[in-house]
């Protein structure tokens, strides 16, 4: 997906590889949402040879899938599909949307929604029929984007995590990605 306007180009896609300065705008991305505090559960930034190995062994698990967003060719943003393991029968038609966030400095130009998007049509692609994510309070911009995009927020954790010396709610939602909230039939 790709959209441009008078002073930005921003794409989405799928990350199968590092080319270029890929890795290194992934980690500065990360590190600008991590100091942000949305950290997809880092509170300060870890070692750069942490961040490089973590993003490489993203790629290397067969259950995920990792998107960017990239703002004027730069990645500014992510956001994985994680399918659960084969012998998780019971739940093979769910999956999980993690790691979603944009880097502060490239807010405000459809690049969230985009990687939402994204997301949930590889799901589909996937045959997944419901995708799951938890968001922290705090985090309200990835709150509104999902709950936007017509994601029900199922329930609350008052003790969710730990920041600043004390407890952060934690809210977590699902979308129906059928729409219909049916039985699969014949699968």
């Amino acid at each position: 997906m790709t959209v441009s306007d008078s002073s930005a180009s921003i794409s989405v896609d799928r990350l199968t590889g590092f080319h270029g300065p890929d890795l290194h705008d992934l980690c500065d991305a990360a590190e600008a949402a991590i100091n942000d505090g949305g950290g997809f559960g880092w509170l300060t930034p870890p070692p750069r040879q942490t961040m490089e190995t973590y993003w490489q062994g993203v790629l290397l698990v067969p259950e995920r899938e990792l998107f960017v967003g990239r703002l004027d060719n730069t990645i500014a943003g992510s956001a994985q599909l994680v399918r659960l393991p084969r012998n998780n029968e019971a739940q093979n038609l769910t999956g999980q949307l993690t790691t979603f966030f944009v880097a502060p400095w490239a807010r405000g130009h459809g690049l969230a929604a985009g990687l939402v998007s994204q997301v949930e049509e590889a799901a589909r692609q996937n045959g997944l029929r419901v995708l799951n994510l938890d968001i922290r309070e705090t985090q309200g911009r990835a709150i509104e984007v999902v709950e936007q995009m017509g994601y029900v927020r199922w329930g609350t954790h008052p003790h969710y995590a730990w920041v600043d010396n004390r407890w952060v709610t934690g809210f977590y939602y699902y979308k129906d990605l059928i729409g219909n909230g049916a039985m699969p039939q014949g699968d």
